[in-house]
Formats: C-alpha cells, sequence, structure tokens
C-alpha cells in the first residue's frame, strides 16, 4: 500500500478537538495525530482536568495550542485571565462576543500583553459567534456578534459553516473558525450546524476544528486521512 501523502497546506488548516478529561489520554491522542494536524484544542473539559499542564504537554508534541475557554465576565477579569494565558504560550484563545466590546477589547489587550512580557509572538484572540449547538439563535445575532469581534480588535471568529460567507460580508479581515466539522456518515451529535470539511473550505473557513470524527473513530488514522483527502479536493474561495 502507497505511504499516505500528507499536504501541509491541508494540515495548518485544521485543529484537533481534546475534547477529554486526562492528560495521559489526549497525549496519546495527540501523539497519534500529530502529522495530520496543525494545531490542538485544549478546551475546558482538558483544562479542568489538567490545567496549565495541558499546554506544555501538548505543545511539547509540536501542536499549536488552541485554548477554548470561552472566557465571558467583566472586562477586569476577563482581560487579567487572557494575560495570565498568554503568558502560557497560547496561539488562539476564545472568548464570548456576547460579553460585548469592552469585555472583547480587554480579553484581546491582555492576551497580547502577557504573550509579549513573556517574549512570545502575538496570539489570536477568537470570538464566539453563536455556538454549532444552537440551532435556534435569531438571524440577527451572528452579525451582530461578527461586527463586535471586529470592533474590539479580535484578530478572528468561531463561527458554524453555515454563517462563514456572511461573517465575511462584515467583517472581512477577520480570521474565520469553524467547529461542527464531521465527515458522511457520522452522527451531529449535539453539533445542529455540522458541516463537511470540503463545505467548510470550500465556504471559506480558515481553521477547521475536528473531534469526535477522528477521536472517537474505529480507526482514527484512517479517519485523518479521510480529512485530508475530503479537505485537498475542496475549492478554495479566492481571497
Amino acid at each position: 500500500m502507497a505511504e499516505f501523502e500528507i499536504d501541509p497546506a491541508v494540515k495548518d488548516r485544521l485543529a484537533l478537538a481534546l475534547d477529554v478529561d486526562d492528560l495521559v489520554a489526549a497525549i496519546r491522542i495527540g501523539r497519534e495525530m500529530r502529522d495530520y494536524f496543525s494545531v490542538a484544542k485544549i478546551g475546558l473539559e482538558l483544562y479542568s482536568a489538567a490545567g496549565p499542564e495541558a499546554i506544555g504537554a501538548i505543545a511539547d508534541l509540536g501542536y499549536s495550542i488552541f485554548l477554548d475557554l470561552k472566557l465571558h465576565d467583566i472586562p477586569t477579569t476577563v482581560g487579567r485571565a487572557a494575560r495570565v494565558l498568554g503568558a502560557f504560550g497560547v496561539q488562539y484563545l476564545t472568548m464570548h462576543a456576547h460579553g460585548g466590546v469592552a469585555m472583547l477589547q480587554a480579553g484581546v489587550q491582555g492576551l497580547q500583553e502577557g504573550a509579549r512580557n513573556a517574549g512570545l509572538p502575538e496570539p489570536k484572540s477568537l470570538a464566539i459567534t453563536v455556538l454549532t449547538s444552537d440551532g435556534d439563535a435569531p438571524a440577527e445575532v451572528m452579525p451582530k456578534r461578527v461586527m463586535l469581534a471586529a470592533e474590539a480588535g479580535c484578530s478572528g471568529i468561531v463561527c458554524a459553516v453555515g454563517d462563514l460567507v456572511e461573517a465575511h460580508h462584515y467583517a472581512p479581515r477577520l480570521l474565520r473558525v469553524t467547529p461542527g466539522i464531521r465527515l458522511p456518515g457520522d452522527r451531529n451529535d449535539d453539533q445542529a450546524r455540522a458541516a463537511s470539511p470540503s463545505d467548510a473550505l470550500a465556504s471559506g473557513s480558515d481553521l477547521l476544528v475536528i473531534g469526535r470524527s477522528v477521536t472517537q473513530a474505529d480507526d482514527p488514522v484512517a479517519a485523518a486521512q479521510q480529512i485530508h483527502e475530503s479537505a485537498a479536493v475542496a475549492d478554495r474561495p479566492s481571497r
């Protein structure tokens, strides 16, 4: 059997969601998948289980760290928390756009300050627009939150694939990150607005967050290869 050829351009646009509550399990999954993903997402579950240790352990595997904590609090608290996290070396940090411009601005500034004080490259702040599990959000919510993110100076947004084109219309400079990615035949589970890798890329996603399609597959390596194949044939929009 011919060796599978990995396209580095595809790999750089894929984030592996390590949604487990055990750091040893996360390291095992990360080690197995590091040929296929450049970014690893650490969410509330893993961060609650292992704390900042998870960031260093997964970064040591060669991943850029996407810390998905969805910060949402008063501006002072978010800014101070983001400053700490920036010093840890995360490359991406999420905050809820629902928190408003002042909160998002505090998070952006705190994250940048923390990284700068630690001598690290500038990280990217991502505003959560509408959760992909929320299939009932009013149509006007997403555009408003995209514009809040742009006004606050965020680097990008997190949104469903179905919102990508509209989001780009309102804030074309923002990085677009899409969770809820599923292979054909996979269960959607709690993702009300799931989409395939090829659909996500064709719609303009910059970074695809992929978890259960790989981590819960009978053959995770085969699933990762299928994702690469799906992404490789997608029509990329001109930028």
